[in-house]
């Protein structure tokens, strides 16, 4: 599995499909980590686990991934921020990538990621200076650095934990997916009691269902009216033959995803409805098109937070 992973890495609806096929086999797919990915997704040894490489993060160039894995494989893990500081050269790493790497999760087991988020600055001041003095021929870090006014030390200044809603968000932004959880879970009852489960509806449209479809089973066909609850994850708006604006909103929720057509009069009575992370209830005509499933949007309500 880690392996079709990494082929199909460039593919975020397919590494979607696997991670669930994973999940049905009880097999773990864990968010990016210093001490255990590589640059591509991996096996966590003696545990039923797969790794997120570092190279699937945004922002993480080539040439930082292969310094942070070859540093690890020559003087072993790294044991906190300090120690991370310490060994990667500073001149490889730009903040842009640090942030990347933290908001991904990647430091996790050294600190809070809002935390070292905000430190960042800190501890870059801190490795060039460390760099400096490895540089000036001193034997080491903890020789004579009293005369040059430099600390040993790194005291993290203390910052607000992010929230886990904007942990997701980071995840979905730098990952492509989420990884840690899902920003629909604590709807998840509510979905299965109002909505109709867009795998369901997939399912039946392409007809893949019949086999495993109970007798007792409602069977939806096209032309069928749905409610669907899910988060927008993808927004392509186009003008119309008389101007007029409509959209192709992709939607997920905990099963799958479906394109979600707009006409300009839906639009228009719901003109900021349709926006990336926002979680909505759905009603609309199921269709099928070049057996690509769809729903045609017929009125929408956005879900928030009790």
């Amino acid at each position: 599995m880690a392996a079709l992973l990494t082929s199909e890495s460039s593919d975020l609806e397919r590494i979607s499909i696997l991670i669930e096929e994973c999940k049905k086999m009880k097999i773990e797919v864990l968010p990016p980590e210093i001490n255990e990915s590589f640059s591509n997704f991996s096996v966590v040894p003696d545990k039923n686990q797969i790794r997120f490489g570092l190279s699937a993060i945004k922002n993480v160039g080539y040439n930082i991934v292969e310094l942070i894995i070859n540093e690890r494989k020559a003087k072993g893990p790294y044991i906190s921020m300090q120690d991370f500081f310490s060994r990667v050269d500073s001149k490889v790493l730009n903040k842009k990538s640090l942030e990347s790497l933290t908001k991904a999760g990647v430091f996790d087991g050294f600190g809070e990621r809002n935390q070292i988020l905000m430190n960042l600055d800190k501890l870059q001041d801190w490795s060039k200076k460390n760099q400096k003095i490895k540089e000036s021929g001193q034997k080491g870090l903890f020789d004579n650095v009293k005369s040059v006014g430099f600390s040993t030390e790194i005291t993290l200044d203390a910052a607000l934990p992010v929230s886990a809603y904007d942990r997701l968000m980071w995840e979905k932004e730098l990952l492509g997916l989420y990884i840690s959880g899902h920003p629909l879970e604590k709807y998840r009852e509510m979905l299965e009691a109002q909505t109709t489960s867009i795998r369901k509806i997939t399912a039946d449209l392409n007809g893949t269902s019949a086999l495993t479809r109970s007798p007792f089973d409602k069977y939806i066909i096209s032309g069928e009216e749905v409610t669907i609850g899910g988060i927008v994850s993808n927004v392509k708006k186009i003008m119309t033959k008389k101007g007029e604006q409509m959209m192709f909103v992709k939607v997920q929720d905990l099963t799958d995803t479906i394109e979600v057509v707009v006409f300009p009069s839906i639009l228009e009575s719901n003109p900021y409805a349709f926006t990336e992370n926002k979680i909505l209830s759905i009603t609309g005509r199921t269709d099928i098109r070049d057996g690509n499933p769809k729903i045609i949007a017929g009125t929408v309500e956005e879900i928030l937070e009790a």
